[in-house]
């Protein structure tokens, strides 16, 4: 077991209660939450359903940037909703235009040693300035705000020990994608990753969170650095010296786990589609052709990674094969390029400039056309997210994108004929918070604005005593909440749920045949209970909580897999949804869509030991007994048989 870790520092500064042996389930104050708009609407919509005047936290922040692609009046209704909420409950708002959630709060408001729970799963972000920020499902951060603890299995914290020093061209990013070809993305739940070792001291807190970034890749609870001097410098250098308090593990610090990366022996490497742990070297990839380039995303966006990209373009011109599109992280970013000359040389390359946003990365725009390579800075190449079928996304640093959108195919940048340009620290950010709107004191009086698009959340129904469950979809290793719930295009829906439920699992529509949505109200129609069976991994990605609310709107009551990821499983609990794993693998195989599962005396097998007993009964009339199992608390049983926590 570790101890003498800045996990477990942490942990013990903010412990409420719980056993404190891994796998316990603990009770976490949490000090700052934040939220973005795409699943920022429903959480204020769940604040608001839980009577709480005003949030409890010492600091709250309500942040829009992934739906800025205005086509119609839904994005415009729910960022005038959010701004209201915000001032009518006390939360401080970042409307559009002033930056990506996760730079602009590491910027402007990460704090070492405190504790940040934030409706995306990128929250971890802030792991690089020393917090222990997590990322969780819309209604767990709305009871956050209410005052509420914040509950997870205690960690196991895997230490990855870092030694020597980045090589030129090489990159943070490179970092997390060896530690992903260590790890890969699935069988790290109830984990913290942990960096130490003399390595760390080169890295800058810009890179730091990079890597702490895309460790949200890995499903573990949250990845951390020390807070130490560079974390000093770089506070001091947001005018936030005060913020600063020196966070790091002791001498003797035990690790559960450790992986060692020496960082000089660390080379450029792609994230191959379609999954940020299919890894490779830039060398093993070859020069394949690229037609499009991406930098930006809240992995990628920050002063460092785009004056290096540049200052690389600076009297060049990009492939004309190509098209190169950057989105700055913060307005603070965009507006220090701006003055500096750095983003008229960007320009005179070629480059496109994005809004300061999530965009692309969330399938906002900029979809590649078919059968075209794109190269992108983001944290995520799930198939299809890019809004383009077939899509052959690739995940790689600022250095490596910028040296294909110079020569049209992917390149190794230590191969170009240029100098490895060293962008030094930045001494003194250019600090400009007018944007940012604070709540009155007293926000009684405020008028909260809902537009006609914007629907309360919908109500589940108490576990029934008995289950009788129809398979409605069986789906293999990995599924994503892209696919089960897609962004892009439909981003716009998620404020009204019987919309957005019409694309549950729409990846795997077949022509011509019902959807998953047709088949699940049918099942439900009819009075029975809808289930999911998914295989290892289930859930992964984002934090976003439609891919519970949406199938519980749709009649979903139980979902069995092998593994099911963290906050997936967090937000199945939250809205009623049994979560159930196989005892024996090879059940998996024995069903198939179109069977029944049934559960007798479902509360009660909750409440009797982790085993429910349940009967397969096949299409063809035939039946087998089944044991499954779960991993529930006292407190999630009780939720489960409520109907989720906001009937309980």
């Amino acid at each position: 077991m570790s101890k003498g870790t800045v996990t477990n520092k942490i942990i013990d500064a903010h412990y409420v209660s719980g056993g404190k042996n891994p796998g316990d389930v603990i009770a976490l104050h949490i000090d700052q939450t934040l939220t973005q708009d795409a699943t920022g609407t429903m959480a204020y919509l769940e604040l608001e359903a839980m009577q709480c005047p005003r949030v409890k936290t010492e600091l709250s922040l309500s942040y829009v940037d992934h739906n800025m692609m205005q086509n119609g009046p839904e994005n415009r209704n729910d960022h005038m909703y959010l701004q209201s909420v915000a001032a009518a409950k006390g939360v401080r708002f970042s409307p559009p235009g002033n930056g990506i959630c996760h730079q602009v709060h590491l910027e402007r408001f990460g704090v070492p040693g405190k504790t940040l729970l934030g409706s995306d799963s990128h929250t971890p972000t802030g792991g690089g300035i020393g917090m222990m920020a997590m990322g969780a499902g819309g209604l767990d951060v709305a009871l956050a705000m209410a005052g509420k603890p914040f509950h997870i299995a205690y960690p196991k914290v895997i230490g990855v020990k870092l030694t020597g020093e980045l090589g030129d061209y090489c990159a943070a990013k490179d970092v997390i994608l060896k530690l992903l070809s260590i790890l890969s993305t699935k069988g790290n739940v109830g984990c913290v990753v942990e960096y130490f070792g003399p390595g760390v001291a080169t890295l800058s807190v810009p890179q730091r969170a990079t890597i702490t970034n895309m460790g949200a890749e890995l499903g573990v609870t949250t990845s951390i650095f020390p807070s130490d001097e560079a974390t000093e410098r770089f506070l001091a250098a947001q005018n936030r010296k005060s913020d600063y308090s020196k966070l790091v593990a002791d001498p003797d610090a035990q690790y559960d786990r450790v992986i060692e990366i020496d960082l000089a022996a660390v080379e450029p490497m792609a994230a191959c589609p379609s999954s940020p742990d299919n890894v490779k070297t830039i060398r093993e990839l070859g020069a394949v052709k690229v037609g499009q380039v991406l930098i930006g995303s809240c992995t990628n966006s920050s002063y460092r990674d785009l004056a290096l990209v540049a200052t690389i373009l600076k009297g060049r011109r990009v492939d004309p094969s190509v098209t190169l599109s950057i989105a700055p992280g913060s307005r603070q970013v965009l507006e220090m390029l701006a003055r500096n000359g750095m983003l008229a040389d960007l320009i005179a390359a070629g480059a496109r400039i994005l809004e300061t946003g999530c965009g692309p990365c969330i399938g906002q725009g900029q979809s590649p056309a078919d059968d075209t390579v794109t190269l992108r800075t983001f944290n995520r190449n799930f198939a299809g997210r890019t809004g383009t079928k077939g899509d052959q996304s690739y995940l790689v640093s600022p250095e490596s994108a910028v040296a294909a959108a110079l020569t049209g195919r992917i390149t190794d940048p230590r191969t170009l004929p240029l100098g490895c340009p060293v962008i030094p620290e930045v001494e003194a950010f250019l600090v400009n918070d007018n944007m940012f709107q604070l709540p009155p004191s007293d926000g009684a009086g405020v008028e909260i604005v809902r537009k006609r698009t914007i629907g309360a959340p919908p109500a589940n129904q108490p576990l029934p005593e008995s289950i009788d469950g129809c398979v409605v979809i069986k789906v293999g290793d990995k599924i994503t909440t892209d696919h089960i719930m897609p962004a892009g295009v439909h981003l716009k829906l998620r404020s009204n749920i019987p919309a957005y439920s019409k694309v549950v699992f729409e990846c795997f529509t077949e022509p011509g045949k019902p959807s998953f949505a047709e088949r699940a109200a049918a099942v439900r129609d009819s009075g029975r209970h809808g289930v999911i069976v998914g295989r290892d991994s289930y859930g992964q990605g984002s934090s976003r909580e439609h891919a519970a609310i949406c199938p519980m709107f749709l009649g979903v009551k139980v979902v069995v897999a092998l593994a099911i990821e963290r906050i997936h499983m967090a937000n199945l609990i939250n809205f009623g949804i049994l979560p159930l794993m196989f005892v024996d693998p090879a059940d998996y195989d024995r069903i198939e869509q179109g069977d029944s599962l049934l559960i007798k005396h479902a509360p009660e097998q909750l409440a009797v030991n982790r085993k429910v007993k349940a009967t397969l009964v096949r299409k063809d009339g035939s039946s087998v007994p089944m044991e499954l199992q779960h991993r529930l608390s006292e407190e999630d049983i009780a939720m489960i048989r409520a109907g989720g926590m906001l009937n309980l």
